[in-house]
């Protein structure tokens, strides 16, 4: 049987394995060149396998590329699905969509009045010294105004006008609109209104009906419509993409990353609930091994070929309630990670008088100059011409077909033009690995300006922390990202350059949900807590539908102090004192002070549901050779670090054992990633393949 983790990114669809399948590991034993196999304790094996994410002159998706070559599997014969236990999947599907503007078309249904509320939205000014504004564009496209009103006291105002509703409603769908979004005022407490709405949608014929009061019940109009618009944009896209998947896949069990960090079942995967469905992954893969490895206080560094991302972990996942992703704003927790845009694939430009990085990326279609699909040049590229990858270590699966080594020749010779380019323009004298070494410092500072931003700007001493550092770049930046951040430690797991799909295998199914409060923290409020947690906990436990005796229940309230809009995220207890106590060392921690004359209201409640997961073990090595036998190098390549050239020696992962160390400048190479090590920090190797970088 085999358990698939998949993870669809925007170069490369990482693949993870577990299998007890003899036969497939014989199989694809003969091509080590393409996969990576590790024995597992448990008489498993675990499979890593990288294809990209487009290659539309030979497959239409990768992930189920990916199972197919696995298991030598043709792609005109179907695939033995008896054989496939689970596939638990990640994708950027809805993700594109929304950053492209290319979701279904959408009709807001919102109460009479407010037709230009979402527009209007919070008058944020990103920019405050802007003098032209250009307004995010809507994703709807059309808007129906219905004469019905509740007040916040749950008094009926005015009831529907049902026939106006059937009339206007009938006169969209004409026009083959098929999505629509609900958004009545105080609808989040009083829902009936929507509900009547959603029945006359759904008896004409409306393929997807998102009501706000399902989708995001808290208050404020504006977060709630906008978060049901950006659900009925992107569910009918992603049903389509799992249809899709499940129709390759037919009676096996399909699950999907949540953007919160929890598994769900297919059926139940919402566009609200995808945005950071690949990302999430990495998270959970960075959290759960690092917690394995003794680490508390981690920094996620995850460097993917479109991308970077980053979060913070002090013991518990991190999640926001209100964030902005590609200009849609959304009210429903997530994992807290800022990305930018700075990976393998961000295209590097001159302007004439300054370096560009970013932010377009070159994708993996063309791909950086050295993919052989006439790509730009790239960070990739930066690092091949600094001697920091290797043709020889990366697998030959580049070209037009797929078969060819990573073409060194035409990122020097790129270079060298650029260089020249560079003379002619400023007048300064630049070598080509000093160029592309100013690309790699601009990218560098870049992506530590995004961890300061989740670490130093909100009270933590990220000197503190272990940088534990994954995706398939992150190994060849991750020592000059710790000097820039003054951080001592950098882990990295055996599986890092996959990450994201591995934290499939490593992640829970959860459940959440929310429920607005709005009233003050006194003694007097828990039991109206407690009751309506009991509520959200049965909701939650829908979905999950499992035994109680299975499952995890985490409870958090949402404080703020009156009059503000800033929420902190505490533990539910009884005690009002506990709850008022670390809402206020968070907010000294955050900003550095606290109100004691205020009030605290509880915005919002939430329950999380938890059912645990059967997880892949850790393979753990024994030490063969004598301790005081050095690992042996296999070969002495040049690498320019620090301005100049270094004789530095390259060493296989897998030729490592527990407790050998390399002073730097070093390279490791493994089957999925390139490990930079710089001068002055030294590598060693732990039982559980665990490669731990220290500062010396």
């Amino acid at each position: 049987m085999l358990k698939v983790f998949a993870d669809r990114g925007g170069t490369f669809t990482d693949i993870v394995t577990v299998t007890n399948n003899q036969a497939i590991i014989d199989r694809l034993s003969r091509h080590p060149e393409r996969f990576l196999i590790v024995t597992l304790p448990n008489q498993e094996w675990i499979i890593v396998y990288k294809v990209l994410s487009e290659n539309p002159e030979q497959y239409q998706d990768a992930a189920i590329q990916g199972i197919r070559d696995i298991m030598g599997i043709s792609s005109n014969e179907p695939i033995p699905t008896e054989a496939i236990e689970v596939v638990k999947m990640g994708t950027t599907v809805a993700t594109n969509a929304l950053l492209e503007r290319k979701g279904d078309r959408v009709v807001l249904i919102i109460t009479k009045g407010f037709k230009d509320a979402l527009r209007i939205g919070y008058q944020n000014r990103p920019n405050i010294f802007a003098r032209h504004i250009v307004l995010p564009t809507m994703l709807y496209e059309q808007v129906i105004e219905i004469d019905e009103r509740y007040d916040a006291y749950g008094n009926e105002l005015t009831p529907v006008n049902i026939q106006q509703a059937e009339n206007d409603l009938q006169a969209v769908y004409n026009t083959g609109i098929r999505s629509c979004a609900i958004v009545f005022m105080h609808s989040d407490r009083y829902p009936k209104h929507e509900q009547q709405i959603a029945q006359i949608a759904q008896e004409i014929g409306f393929t997807q009906i998102s009501v706000s009061h399902q989708v995001s019940p808290l208050m404020k109009l504006v977060s709630r419509g906008d978060t049901t618009v950006v659900d009925a944009y992107l569910t009918p896209i992603l049903r389509r993409y799992v249809n899709q998947v499940a129709s390759q896949l037919p009676g096996v069990k399909l699950m999907f990353m949540k953007s919160d960090g929890g598994l769900v079942a297919a059926e139940q995967f919402q566009g609200k609930d995808s945005i950071l469905s690949g990302p999430a992954g990495g998270i959970v893969g960075a959290v759960q091994t690092s917690k394995r490895a003794g680490f508390d206080s981690v920094i996620t560094f995850d460097m993917g070929g479109t991308s970077t991302d980053v979060a913070h972990f002090k013991g518990e996942y991190e999640r926001q309630l209100d964030s902005e992703i590609a200009g849609a704003r959304m009210r429903v927790p997530v994992l807290a990670i800022n990305t930018i845009a700075a990976g393998g694939g961000s295209i590097l430009s001159f302007d004439g008088s300054s370096y560009r990085v970013g932010p377009q990326s070159a994708g993996s279609n063309p791909g950086p100059a050295c993919y052989r699909r006439g790509g730009p040049l790239t960070i990739t590229d930066a690092n091949v011409m600094l001697g920091k990858i290797y043709p020889q270590y990366f697998p030959s699966v580049f070209g037009i077909d797929g078969n060819l080594p990573l073409d060194k020749d035409t990122v020097i010779q790129q270079f060298t033009q650029l260089a020249q380019d560079i003379q002619s323009a400023t007048l300064n004298h630049c070598t080509p690995e000093q160029v592309a070494a100013g690309f790699i410092a601009i990218a560098v500072e870049n992506m530590a300006n995004a961890i300061k931003k989740i670490s130093l700007q909100r009270g933590y001493d990220v000197t503190q922390y272990v940088l534990c550092c994954f995706g398939g770049a992150g190994g060849q930046v991750a020592c000059l990202i710790a000097d820039t951040l003054g951080m001592k430690k950098i882990f990295l797991h055996p599986y890092a350059g996959v990450f994201s799909a591995y934290g499939m295998g490593l992640a829970d199914v959860r459940a959440i949900r929310e429920g607005g409060v709005e009233q003050p923290l006194i003694q007097a409020l828990i039991p109206k807590l407690h009751q309506l947690m009991e509520y959200l906990e049965t909701q939650a436990r829908s979905e999950i539908n499992e035994a109680r005796s299975q499952v995890e229940i985490v409870k958090k309230v949402n404080l703020k102090y009156e009059g503000t809009n800033s929420t902190l995220t505490v533990n539910f207890a009884d005690d009002v004192v506990l709850m008022r106590q670390e809402f206020e060392d968070e907010h000294k921690s955050r900003y550095g002070f606290i109100q004691l004359e205020k009030t605290l209201i509880v915005e919002s409640a939430s329950v999380e549901v938890i059912q645990k997961m059967e997880t892949p073990e850790e393979p753990l090595i024994t030490r063969t050779r004598s301790i005081v036998e050095a690992p042996e190098a296999v070969e002495i390549v040049r690498m320019f670090t620090a301005d100049r050239w270094h004789d530095t020696p390259v060493y296989r992962r897998e030729d490592l054992q527990p407790e050998d160390s390399i002073n730097g400048p070093a390279i490791v190479v493994e089957k999925i990633s390139t490990i930079v090590v710089e001068p002055h920090w030294q590598a060693r190797l732990t039982e559980c393949n665990h490669l731990i970088l220290q500062r010396l």
